[in-house]
């Protein structure tokens, strides 16, 4: 599931991104990891929420943000 979001959320899950996801390694996600350096898709989109694991382990650590995610995609909190 791919969840829109605005310049400012983009800006706050890129955040969140750097300092919560245990996958997200100087800037590089371990899950994404095939013996390269693949970027963290969180810290490169400007439009949305795009990583799974991203999405149900660590946006809901910051609850006003997950709410406002979602209710911008006219999703129940």
């Amino acid at each position: 599931m791919i969840l829109k979001v605005t310049a400012g959320q983009a800006g706050r899950v890129r955040k969140l991104a750097r300092g919560k996801c245990c996958n997200c390694v100087h800037g590089n996600c371990l899950l994404l990891d095939d013996g390269g350096e693949n970027r963290c898709v969180q810290l490169i989109s400007r439009y949305g929420v795009y990583c799974t694991y991203f999405l149900h382990a660590v946006l809901p650590g910051d609850r006003e943000l997950y709410t406002e995610i979602l209710q911008h995609n006219h999703l129940k909190v």
